[in-house]
């Protein structure tokens, strides 16, 4: 099968003979720095991917898809509106739940936390807090795995409620499992010097890591009833929290659920709980793209100048194959394919040194971060098809751009100059 001319003169152009050794050279320039700038984007993305996916892991690992919370501020007689929540398409487990802000104490020590009451039964299929427990037993509030009675452990003799605080928050204290802690609220009982704080101690049952320094240093964990007690909710509740099939149906859900369920109820979804965080996250991913993508610019211009240097040495060629009868749109397609194969062949070795690099980063540890400051001992790395079809065809598009105007000055050329003195 004979090739069409253009795409053989291309080819036979991409590897210049002779005296001209130049433009051979800076064809494997010009390839080079096309596959460098596309595998430099390629790696960079899938790691900054990697970061998101694993904050996200983290912050839906400590917090549940969906809250329910009411207007009113708390939420009475919840046993049917759980019942309802529970029938809900897409909803797989649903935990009533406390919460207040208040601060712990240990000894000279204090700092400030949100005090969640759960009722460990459900809280286990809803979150995965109770999963990421670090030191201390859990055992009288799970059995082989799954909690059952959510008011059983206690300190000691004491018959103080039991808490579970994060690692952090125990370096900060320096409180282990065993010890007595406090909890004040500032909102407590009128006397006659004003308002009282309300004062409990409680005992460390466990200590959790999420590996994010948010909730391991601000977020404390009881019984429910305990919670209830404390805060004088009676037998209210301050939410309801639901966990999704799919955590991109949230948005979905969340309709359907105000929908059926009507004022004094509001809901919200993980998406809207930190919608500032991971849109900030989505702008940093578009701007290194936007950035890196400036390398494959830069390779861009060495195609310019192959090309150029290509259109230069081949002028009286050109002639000869005008005489012949080729058209202008001939000797442009020459050129124009000659700088798409570049970009073609520099896209596709970038492609694949992008992902054997991820591999390896993702399997070895290559590079290794501070585990203490980032909780992570190696880069996450996480290659998406996405990522891949739109940095090939970016840089494709920008290699085929680049050949526009050598290609246009190509078939621009006047035949008769060149040959004036053959």
């Amino acid at each position: 099968m004979k090739l069409p001319y253009p795409v053989f003169i291309a080819l036979r152009y991409l590897k210049s003979k002779g005296q001209h050794k130049g433009v051979s050279f800076n064809t494997v320039i010009s390839i080079s720095g096309v596959a460098v700038g596309v595998m430099a984007l390629l790696v960079v993305l899938s790691v900054m991917t990697g970061f998101q996916e694993d904050l996200q892991k983290k912050i839906l690992g400590a917090n549940a898809h969906e809250i329910v919370q009411s207007y009113r501020g708390a939420i009475e007689d919840y046993g049917p509106l759980i019942a309802q929540l529970k029938r809900q398409q897409h909803v797989i487990s649903v935990s009533p739940f406390v919460i207040g802000q208040v601060m712990v104490t240990y000894g000279h020590k204090a700092h400030g936390v949100f005090l969640r009451g759960i009722d460990p039964a459900s809280e286990y299929g809803t979150t995965d807090l109770l999963k990421h427990i670090v030191s201390g037993s859990v055992r009288d509030l799970m059995e082989n795995g799954v909690p059952e009675k959510s008011q059983t452990l206690r300190g000691g003799n004491e018959g103080l409620p039991w808490i579970i605080i994060g690692r952090e928050l125990s370096s900060m204290l320096g409180a282990m499992t065993g010890d007595k802690i406090g909890i004040v609220s500032p909102v407590g009982e009128m006397g006659p010097l004003g308002m009282l704080p309300k004062v409990r101690q409680f005992r460390v049952a466990a200590i959790f890591e999420m590996g994010m320094f948010e909730y391991d240093s601000s977020l404390v964990l009881t019984d429910m009833g305990a919670a209830r007690n404390f805060f004088g909710l009676g037998d209210a509740i301050s939410g309801i929290e639901l966990r999704l099939d799919d955590i991109y149906k949230a948005p979905e859900v969340r309709e359907s659920v105000m929908g059926g369920l009507g004022f004094p109820y509001y809901v919200r979804d993980w998406m809207q709980m930190n919608r500032n965080l991971f849109s900030a996250l989505k702008l940093e991913k578009f701007a290194m793209f936007v950035i890196l993508i400036l390398i494959v610019l830069v390779a861009s211009f060495n195609i310019v100048s192959t090309l150029m240097m290509s259109v230069m040495e081949k002028q009286k060629e050109i002639a000869i194959l005008k005489t012949m009868g080729a058209t202008h749109r001939g000797i442009m397609a020459i050129f124009m394919l000659q700088g798409l194969l570049i970009g073609l062949v520099g896209t596709a070795i970038g492609v694949s040194g992008g992902f054997i690099l991820g591999k390896i980063l993702n399997n070895y540890e290559l590079i290794k971060l501070p585990a203490d400051v980032y909780y992570l001992s190696k880069l996450p790395v996480r290659m998406q098809l996405t990522d891949f079809l739109v940095v090939s065809i970016s840089a494709v598009t920008i290699s085929f751009v680049s050949t526009l105007y050598p290609s246009y000055y190509a078939a621009k050329l006047d035949p008769a100059e060149p040959l004036r003195y053959e």
